[in-house]
């Protein structure tokens, strides 16, 4: 009899999303979904920021206990991000 289990599972087992990431815990960006009804907009804005496939990232601290923006370096940059924004980012933790 053949196994009808539907396969969800990440690229990689110790993949993340950027929002869920340790800070000060060092990750490689795998790569960005698309926002929800934004036709890629909000995905191409990340990626012409720096958070391309293949960079390094970090979560600096989060804001609010964790209900306001994440402050996060990417190289050599620090941006201000919402949970939406980092919700969107795949990263693998180093």
């Amino acid at each position: 009899m053949k196994s009808h289990h539907a396969h969800h599972a990440p690229a990689s087992a110790s993949s993340t999303t950027l929002d869920k990431l340790p800070v000060r815990t060092l990750a490689t960006i795998q790569g960005i979904r698309p926002g929800a009804h934004d036709g890629g907009a909000l995905r191409r804005r990340l990626m012409e920021l720096g958070f391309v496939p293949g960079e390094k990232v970090q979560v600096l601290r989060r804001i609010f206990a964790g209900k306001g923006p994440l402050a996060v370096r990417v190289g050599t940059s620090t941006f201000a991000m919402r949970k939406l924004e980092s919700s969107l980012i795949e990263v693998i933790p180093a």
